[in-house]
């Protein structure tokens, strides 16, 4: 399987993260981001949105970071990661999709004014985090991990731009269930870190 990737991306690396904890092998095809390269053919052939990652296995091409772990979790992986019965699967949808938005209005839009000069509002992201991190403190307050009391796709979602919210100005530490959560995660049996993560 290929995953067209950059290392310094947090939505890159959910994807790289599951595959690690999984046991599952990964050719990865670095994207020169910087250069544009996702925008131009023959890129736009995978994926027109021009963005990444992008998984590509064996031709059956899937775009986004959720829908990936979703597809591996499904394909590859076993009930660990990704439950049979929609009661579980909806449970972890709902983390995707804060990972989707919540969280990348706040400390991953964070990051992206502070670390990479992107012209996004930098109150409209400190406003976001300020009402999430609350949240999901009180969340792992209560539940070591995001969903049905076991790691799944739905922590490797949330993960990497929680970890990366101190490149965005954006300060996790006094949320303590939070950060035991993080150590949690970064302790699992295959775990592997990317550019950034403390």
């Amino acid at each position: 399987m290929k995953l067209y990737d950059l290392d310094l991306s947090g939505n890159c690396y959910k994807v790289r993260l599951f595959a690690a904890l999984s046991g599952m092998p990964l050719e990865l095809v670095n994207v020169d981001v910087m250069g544009g390269e996702h925008k131009r053919g023959p890129f736009l052939e995978l994926n027109p949105f021009g963005q990444i990652p992008v998984l590509d296995d064996g031709g059956h091409v899937v775009r986004d970071s959720q829908a990936i772990l979703v597809y591996l979790a499904n394909r590859h992986g076993d009930e660990q990661w990704w439950p049979a019965d929609a009661a579980g699967q909806a449970e972890i949808v709902g983390w995707l999709a804060v990972a989707a938005h919540e969280v990348r209005v706040g400390p991953a839009d964070a990051r992206m004014v502070d670390k990479f000069g992107m012209d996004l509002d930098k109150p409209t992201t400190e406003a976001a985090s300020a009402a999430l991190l609350p949240l999901l403190d009180a969340h792992f307050s209560k539940h070591d991990w995001a969903a049905l009391d076991r790691p799944t796709i739905a922590d490797c979602a949330l993960f990497p731009y929680l970890a990366l919210a101190h490149e965005g100005g954006i300060d996790v530490t006094p949320h303590g269930a939070l950060c035991r959560w993080m150590a949690r995660v970064q302790a699992l049996p295959g775990y592997v870190g990317m550019p950034g993560i403390r």
